[in-house]
């Protein structure tokens, strides 16, 4: 959920239950049903595109696009069968005619592009009128840590801040705001706190707090490191150890 995420860590943030919670609120606002033709815009390794295969009841299709082609090619060794075709391609310039979908769904990718508003001109432009376009994003300064010293807490939370995550950290609150704009109608805009009790179950999705996470990758400030993980693991032990990170899903009729 931060820049440059292997496409290995990618899976375990997939699998984990509060990240699974904020793609079921995204589904149901997306409104997908069986026959329907299905984009998922930034796929990665298709985790999103194949768990919307399973929605289709066996008829439909799902077409994943990324800029990627590495992220494509894992995402194309991952599937086991499904309805979804792979294609790599720009979310700002999508190679599709108007209204080419019913329903257009895309997650934690407007944060790292230049022209966010771009983006969702183009996933309205591909959606057919009364299809459905869903955004998923992070609202990244609302990331909160309790347990562990604050001076420490806001010396790391700052860095982050500043130096890793993507172009937009308040994308996932300016979300409704993008749709309406863009002049979709029906707009809905739902805030989901991620709750993590414990350091090893907010790793997947805090990169800054797994210790398999490579110094060299720079989410902790180097002068920090030690003390950092030595006070989570601290927290952890004793139990008092909290995270929060809020995600927005934002969805509106075209």
């Amino acid at each position: 959920m931060v820049t440059d995420v292997p496409y290995s860590a990618l899976g375990q943030i997939a699998a984990n239950p509060e990240v699974q919670r904020v793609r079921e609120v995204a589904f149901a606002a997306l409104h997908v049903e069986p026959g329907q033709r299905v984009l998922d815009a930034g796929t990665g390794t298709g985790e999103v595109a194949r768990l919307l295969a399973t929605r289709l009841g066996g008829t439909g299709s799902v077409v994943a696009v990324d800029a990627s082609a590495e992220a494509l090619a894992a995402a194309y060794a991952r599937d086991e069968g499904t309805c979804v075709q792979y294609t790599q391609g720009d979310v700002c310039r999508l190679n599709f005619p108007d209204g080419s979908f019913d329903a257009v769904h895309c997650e934690r990718v407007l944060q790292h592009l230049a022209e966010p508003d771009t983006a969702v001109t183009e996933l309205a432009r591909v959606t057919r009128p009364g299809g459905r376009v869903c955004l998923v994003d992070t609202d990244w300064e609302s990331v909160a840590v309790d347990g562990l010293p604050y001076p420490l807490v806001a010396r790391v939370r700052a860095h982050l801040l500043a130096t890793v995550v993507g172009q937009h950290l308040d994308m996932g609150r300016t979300l409704r705001r993008r749709l309406l704009r863009g002049g979709l109608q029906e707009v809905t805009a739902v805030p989901v706190a991620l709750y993590f009790a414990d350091p090893v179950a907010a790793a997947a999705v805090l990169p800054m707090v797994n210790p398999a996470v490579p110094a060299e990758a720079g989410l902790i400030p180097t002068d920090l490191r030690e003390e950092w993980f030595s006070a989570l693991a601290e927290a952890g032990s004793r139990g008092d150890f909290l995270a929060t990170l809020t995600m927005w899903v934002a969805a509106a009729t075209v």
